[in-house]
């Protein structure tokens, strides 16, 4: 236990909820969620998770470099036209 007032403490608490109610709480899921990671997980394994991100991130470039180098090579006018179906 701590020597600090009760009082103290009650209104240390009220700040911390204000602050939660006030952060995005898609921030704080992030931030609890890389917290469990550091702790769970040893160094060695984020190091190659972070290096497996990474990857995917390159294929998914590679991936849409590609796809954009189709679109250029296809003049627009050569496209296939759309056609529009109305629903009754």
């Amino acid at each position: 236990m701590t020597d600090q007032d009760p009082a103290e403490l009650e209104a240390r608490i009220d700040e911390l909820e204000r602050r939660l109610k006030r952060s995005d709480p898609r921030a704080t899921i992030e931030t609890a969620f890389w917290a469990l990671m550091h702790n769970v997980l040893p160094d060695e394994t984020r190091v190659h998770m972070k290096a497996v991100g990474r990857k995917q991130l390159i294929a998914a470039r590679t991936y849409l470099d590609r796809w954009i180098a189709r679109m250029d090579e296809t003049p627009a006018e050569e496209a296939p036209a759309r056609e529009t179906i109305e629903v009754e």
